[in-house]
């Protein structure tokens, strides 16, 4: 568990808030404009995301240990490609890879050795790791904004590629021994359902028929697009209702102390009620913060939408790494994980532009985070009426 929450801290140079440090710095460099680099930033996430389902399939044919090997060699020569990004095209080639193997690759990888090498509590164990992880990760803004200052942009992505092989490599050979290897199909009833290392093996094409998965990609995509959006405009969101700069800012301290605590609660959780209501829980959780924005106001009001929001997305992560295996057992979990990340990296690469959209067409914020309030209502209810997964011979 701690190796894999060192691993998910280590995703951090992929992540949104380690690449954002680095936009001025790029714009100014390379002499291109911030629209330009958002498209490139889009681009270079939507390309990454498409790489993710084969990332989960090698997970399940090769193990752990290996494919993580390789997505750190990978994560950091492509940091040292963004180092060496002399225009446009050099720069999207380097967001896709980071994007495909620091935020979705890593990121896949941590909660998934975790999710196959425990049975018992694992729903604790899953948030400790993600709370662990995502404390590590919020802490690399601050560090590369220091570095940058004393090294420059180029190279502070080299040391981050440099700290990936240094740190990773050793924890993928030797700290991530006694996760379990993938399971082996063996021959079984003509049902197709095959008994393997870690319980039967359900086919692919039989678990994508269930209402359940699509209920929970559907979630923890609607989580992904909503959460992005509403943070990525935060600022001037928060100003439209009286904050200024500096306390719209100031409110990603409780998003992020909250995403802590709710990764924790909502893991722990995982493990005693269904995975399902709690689901439904935090996407109900989601379209009342955003459903209040009309009545945040700087003080107790800004403090409780921030709370509620980091709650709500570190939440449907964290019921969503448990509730895989619990429906579907670990025999296809790379794969499975592999298409549910790659749905999540893909919403938050749309998220801020359609809430920007809205922001342009009515001349406010409030309509469309309505909206998205509306359709994490839709998605909570949707997950509700999801049928528990029922397959032959069970």
């Amino acid at each position: 568990m701690v190796a894999s929450a060192l691993v998910l801290a280590l995703s951090g140079p992929g992540q949104t808030a380690g690449i954002a440090v680095f936009v001025d710095h790029v714009i100014t460099d390379l002499g291109v404009g911030r629209s330009a680099v958002s498209l490139a930033y889009m681009v270079g996430t939507l390309a990454g995301a498409l790489t993710l389902p084969w990332i989960g399939r090698a997970v399940d044919r090769f193990g752990v240990r290996r494919v993580l090997a390789l997505v750190a060699l990978g994560f950091g020569a492509f940091l040292g490609l963004l180092a060496c990004a002399q225009e446009l095209v050099g720069l999207t080639a380097g967001f896709v890879g980071v994007r495909a193997l620091g935020q979705g690759g890593m990121s896949m990888i941590s909660t998934t050795a975790v999710a196959l090498s425990v049975t018992r509590n694992r729903g604790v164990l899953l948030g400790l790791t993600s709370s662990l992880g995502a404390a590590g990760i919020s802490l690399f803004p601050l560090l590369a904004e220091r570095v940058i200052t004393v090294l420059g942009w180029r190279y502070t992505f080299l040391a981050e590629g440099l700290l990936i092989w240094a740190v990773v490599l050793p924890l993928a050979w030797w700290g991530l021994r006694g996760v379990a290897r993938p399971a082996r199909e063996e021959s079984g009833p003509a049902d197709g359902v095959r008994q393997g290392a870690e319980g039967p093996f359900r086919p692919l094409r039989a678990i994508v028929r269930t209402s359940m998965f699509w209920a929970l990609a559907g979630a923890i995509a609607c989580s992904g697009l909503v959460a992005t959006a509403v943070f990525f405009h935060q600022v001037s969101l928060l100003g439209e209702q009286g904050l200024t700069p500096v306390q719209a800012a100031a409110n990603f301290l409780p998003q992020t102390l909250a995403g802590l605590a709710a990764a924790l609660l909502f893991g722990s959780a995982a493990d005693r009620f269904s995975p399902k209501a709690l689901m439904c829980a935090a996407m109900a959780m989601h379209g009342l913060a955003l459903a209040a924005l009309p009545f945040v106001a700087p003080g107790w009001g800004a403090l409780l939408y921030g709370t509620a929001l980091g709650a709500a997305a570190s939440g449907a992560r964290a019921v969503e790494s448990a509730a895989l295996p619990f429906y579907f057992g670990t025999a296809s979990l790379g794969t499975l994980r592999g298409l549910t990340q790659a749905v999540a990296v893909a919403s938050t690469a749309v998220g801020p532009i359609l809430l920007s959209l809205a922001h342009g067409r009515a001349g406010s914020y409030l309509p469309g985070v309505m909206a998205l309030a509306l359709l994490c209502t839709c998605v909570a209810v949707a997950v509700c009426f999801a049928r528990t997964p029922r397959f032959p011979a069970d």
